[in-house]
């Protein structure tokens, strides 16, 4: 049986991405032992590129690497990703105030809500950057993109380490670079615009690569995916909600929450219902017919993993686990997470809320154990 290379895709949202380390766990589980890793390309934007970049560091021991990823979500704490103290906080907000109001002080002024300097203390000890070309060379690992938004350009750029077949790309407002993957990397990946610092590299200032990312699944396959799986963190994906009678002005906290949605959540779940809807007319296309007309149209496997529950309710349940100097700077909302448009659960990096995503993915993928054992039915031939 062939082995087609898989793609695993694993969307931005913040602390949202602990649900990703859960379906992880829960894929190592069911597939056959051994220490191999099961995902040739990995795809991350934001938080899912830390995902994606920690696990493709240890490729070669797939064991480990989930061990590793689970043991940081769970041990995480608001302060270990941005500065939660209250002078931290009121400088960052003193900062941006004074900018939107007579201008930035200084050319290279950073504009940002919080100050996650922290995060890249903490990736700069856990992340093996240098094991990544290791499993490349090795054939563990056929390649890594971190998707980041270019501030100038407005284009969405993948940076991509891989094996030396691959091409660079260029589409309409996206392309794919050849990189060697850095901290700066997934630090610009991770940039929400205005909570989080914006990151230059090389000529070009970059900010989270959910923003103008057209098509979440197309770095996959220009990577050479043929089959691909997809994490995301919409939560209840595609089931639509009763529009609510508003009873107030929207709180700014909600205004974001509804931009970060907008950004996180729309884009992927788009493309994956065109990805769906391209399957169905390929597959109704007879293989003589396209081969005959030049065709290159091929159907490309879909596994995709959601969670099962509101991931904004679920936050609610943790807002008192919210620093007191964050829940000042959204004005005073320790749970802004109502009627789907919460900023909180993107923002909530403490042990209880990650711990509860976690749970939530392991259950959710054994949930689907049947489906996950037929997508990886050729890892499981002898």
């Amino acid at each position: 049986m062939d082995v087609k290379k898989t793609g695993l895709i694993l969307s931005g949202g913040g602390a949202r991405a602990a649900y990703q380390v859960g379906v992880l766990k829960a894929i190592h589980k069911i597939l056959p032992k051994g220490h191999y890793n099961p995902f040739d390309i990995i795809s991350g934007t934001s938080a899912g590129a830390i995902n994606g970049v920690a696990l493709a560091s240890y490729a070669d021991n797939y064991r480990i690497g989930i061990k590793h990823l689970e043991r940081i979500w769970m041990h995480f704490s608001c302060d270990q990703i941005y500065r939660t103290d209250f002078w931290g906080v009121s400088a960052s907000l003193a900062r941006l105030t004074r900018s939107l109001v007579i201008g930035r002080g200084y050319k290279n002024d950073t504009v940002s809500l919080l100050n996650n300097q922290p995060l890249r203390e903490l990736l700069q000890e856990v992340v093996k950057f240098d094991n990544i070309q290791g499993a490349i060379d090795s054939g563990a690992l056929h390649a890594i993109a971190v998707n980041c938004s270019g501030l100038e350009s407005g284009e969405s750029v993948s940076f991509f380490q891989g094996h030396y077949s691959i091409n660079n790309w260029q589409r309409q407002r996206r392309v794919g670079i050849r990189s060697r993957i850095s901290l700066d990397h997934l630090m610009a990946s991770s940039a929400i615009p205005m909570i989080f610092p914006s990151v230059k590299i090389h000529r070009e200032y970059f900010a989270d690569g959910a923003v103008r990312q057209l098509a979440p699944l197309s770095p996959a396959l220009h990577l050479g995916a043929e089959k691909i799986m997809v994490i995301g963190v919409s939560g209840i994906a595609h089931k639509r909600k009763e529009r609510p009678q508003s009873s107030s002005y929207p709180s700014p906290a909600k205004m974001m929450g509804h931009m970060l949605n907008a950004a996180f959540l729309d884009s992927m779940e788009t493309d994956v219902e065109r990805l769906r809807r391209i399957n169905r007319t390929v597959d109704k296309i007879p293989e003589s017919v396209r081969k005959k007309e030049g065709m290159e149209l091929k159907s490309i496997e879909l596994l995709e993993i959601n969670p099962s529950r509101s991931i904004d309710e679920l936050a609610g349940q943790h807002a008192h686990e919210i620093p007191r100097a964050l829940k000042l700077a959204l004005g005073g909302s320790g749970n802004a997470s109502q009627n789907g448009s919460g900023i909180l659960s993107y923002l909530l990096f403490s042990r209880g809320f990650c711990k509860s995503l976690i749970d939530l993915g392991f259950q959710d993928a054994n949930e689907r154990e049947d489906e996950i054992r037929a997508f990886f039915a050729d890892h499981f031939h002898d």
